[in-house]
């Protein structure tokens, strides 16, 4: 059987296989099902360009959702802006700053990459 590589790290180098993607997704997909993500919600997602990043949103979409990626290196109010022009609910982030910029916004539920694995 072939090992086909769907992505590499660009920081870390860290290979994801097509194998490794598809448990990832299945796993993220129903914990933001358990999280109550459903048909249509917007969802922030707030990561470096990586595998959790390609993970996240690929999940987002098969739990029915849209993904609205907002790049990581912006400052607080930056994102905190983004976050009130989505409307979103619920979050994926692990970046203190993007945490920080979801308070006082209509984000409700904050999921960090380790809990999509859970």
């Amino acid at each position: 059987m072939d090992v086909r590589i769907v992505m590499v790290d660009p920081v870390g180098g860290e290979r994801l296989t097509e194998d490794q993607l598809d448990a990832r997704l299945a796993a993220a997909s129903a914990q933001l099902r358990r999280r109550g993500v459903r048909e249509g919600d917007m969802v922030l997602i707030c990561l470096p360009v990586g595998p959790d990043l390609l993970v996240a949103v690929d999940s987002v979409i098969a739990a029915g959702g849209t993904a609205w990626p907002v790049p990581a290196e912006l400052d607080s109010a930056t994102i905190h802006e983004r976050i009130l022009a989505s409307g979103a609910r619920v979050m994926i982030s692990d970046l203190p700053h993007a945490v920080e910029a979801a308070e006082e916004s209509r984000v409700r539920v904050i999921v960090s990459v380790a809990e999509l694995g859970a």
